[in-house]
């Protein structure tokens, strides 16, 4: 709290569960550009997490990603022109289209799940291994309860 009676605005939980995930955001980003793709930005996040092994409607990604089949769409064209997405007739459906990741994609899906896994790790070492069991813990329930209690209902 500060003098005024209301949470310090750099202190709510939204700021303590969005501040770390922006700072390791960056940092993976900007490793990413180090080790080969200067392009990806975080929001390309969007496409990567989403996008099934075999390819994938862009409205399936929107839909799961929570976008609009627009923003997913602009997206999926930028992957597209960098060589990390191809679009190719979806075999359920003629007049569809699916997005599948390039070799290029699947090489910066992969390196993007190494250095996670290197940065926890890093976290780890900083505060011990009982604390982040207990962090993962922790954040895992947050998820659960807000995923079944706060989710609101999909569009009709």
């Amino acid at each position: 709290m500060n003098s005024t009676g209301f949470p310090d605005r750099h202190r709510t939980l939204g700021a303590l569960l969005r501040r770390p995930y922006e700072i390791l955001a960056a940092w993976l980003y900007a490793e990413l550009a180090r080790q080969g793709f200067p392009e990806l930005r975080a929001s390309h996040s969007a496409v990567f997490r989403t996008i099934a092994p075999e390819g994938s409607r862009v409205s399936e990604l929107a839909r799961r990603a929570g976008l609009t089949k627009q923003s997913m769409a602009y997206l999926v064209e930028q992957l597209v022109e960098w060589g990390y997405a191809e679009i190719e007739p979806d075999s359920e459906d003629r007049r569809a289209k699916r997005v599948r990741l390039t070799a290029r994609g699947e090489a910066a899906q992969h390196r993007a799940l190494a250095l996670s896994s290197e940065c926890e790790a890093r976290l780890a070492e900083r505060l011990g291994q009982k604390e982040m069991r207990q962090l993962r813990r922790l954040l895992e329930r947050l998820y659960e309860q807000l995923e079944s209690e706060l989710t609101p209902p999909p569009a009709p």
